[in-house]
């Protein structure tokens, strides 16, 4: 059975199938309470905003960083904020790692579209 989700805030449908979402326990282990991450959106039902944010942020247990490049998802009907897609880029293989205990990244990864479940709905299920 697949979920067709839509906006929480205008009602348009994103084309957003349970099809296309990550296992719950896939790679990425920090920030999954509350989000729901597919690998494939439309996006033709969104508009991107870049952002650069200077904080710290923790990726998985043995990984942490200062600089995260994110990338806002909005819905196009009404402009509200539903998620963030984040591209971490290749693996790091070459560096020692943090504590010099071997690399922390080293499955390759793709975009992730992680949306915050208070932005989206299921609109149907078919």
């Amino acid at each position: 059975m697949a979920s067709i989700y839509s906006c929480v805030e205008c009602g348009a449908n994103f084309n957003l199938s349970t099809l296309a979402l990550y296992p719950p326990d896939y790679y990425f282990e920090a920030g999954n309470k509350g989000t729901l991450s597919f690998y494939q959106i439309d996006e033709t039902k969104f508009n991107f905003e870049k952002e650069d944010k200077i904080k710290p942020f923790f990726e998985t247990i043995n990984y942490w960083g200062l600089q995260r490049k994110r990338t806002k998802i909005m819905c196009k009907s009404c402009s509200h904020l539903v998620g963030y897609i984040y591209d971490d880029g290749p693996p790091l293989t070459n560096s020692p790692g943090q504590l010099h205990m071997g690399p922390s990244q080293v499955i390759p990864r793709a975009p992730r579209y992680r949306f915050k479940t208070k932005g989206v709905k299921i609109a149907s299920e078919t």
